[in-house]
């Protein structure tokens, strides 16, 4: 069993952030080697806001992906998966996971450090043995989130800002 941890500071707002990454359609713009990632089910009446649900009451999304996984000096493979996401707003965390043998999850937490700075904390927990290549991809996707976020947008609604 591996966990792997890994943050940066990012120079958007925390608020803004967590909006940006809670939405699934996002995941392809910061994590290259997923190509597709869809709802497998309607979104749950959650989603419409905090007062639609308990507090902490996460609201669960059943989703499929498609990625491109290394496979050791050969060619890439193809993977496809069912993965479910947990979005907890008052939190400003996500929970994610896929079922199956290797009991792979993980989370990400935004919290608040100044006006227009948050850090981003992700982690993540699989069942092999730790992997310098794992530590690398997250460090690799922190690094992408940041750039995505902090560049102004070229038209309206590309991306966030503070």
């Amino acid at each position: 069993m591996a966990d792997h941890e890994a943050s940066t500071t990012v120079d958007v707002a925390a608020n803004v952030l967590f909006d940006y990454l809670s939405d699934i359609e996002h995941l392809p713009d910061y994590l290259p080697w997923l190509t597709d990632v869809h709802r497998a089910a309607p979104r749950p009446a959650e989603a419409q806001g905090m007062e639609a649900r308990r507090p902490q009451q996460p609201v669960h999304e059943e989703v499929e992906v498609t990625a491109h996984v290394p496979a050791g000096g050969e060619p890439d493979q193809t993977v496809h998966s069912e993965a479910w996401i947990d979005i907890v707003e008052e939190n400003r965390s996500l929970r994610w996971g896929a079922p199956g043998e290797q009991d792979y999850h993980g989370e990400l937490d935004i919290d608040f450090v100044a006006d227009g700075t948050s850090r981003l904390t992700v982690r993540l927990h699989t069942t092999h043995t730790p992997d310098q290549d794992i530590d690398d991809y997250l460090h690799h996707a922190l690094e992408t989130i940041k750039a995505t976020v902090e560049q102004p947008p070229t038209t309206p609604g590309d991306t966030p800002q503070a």
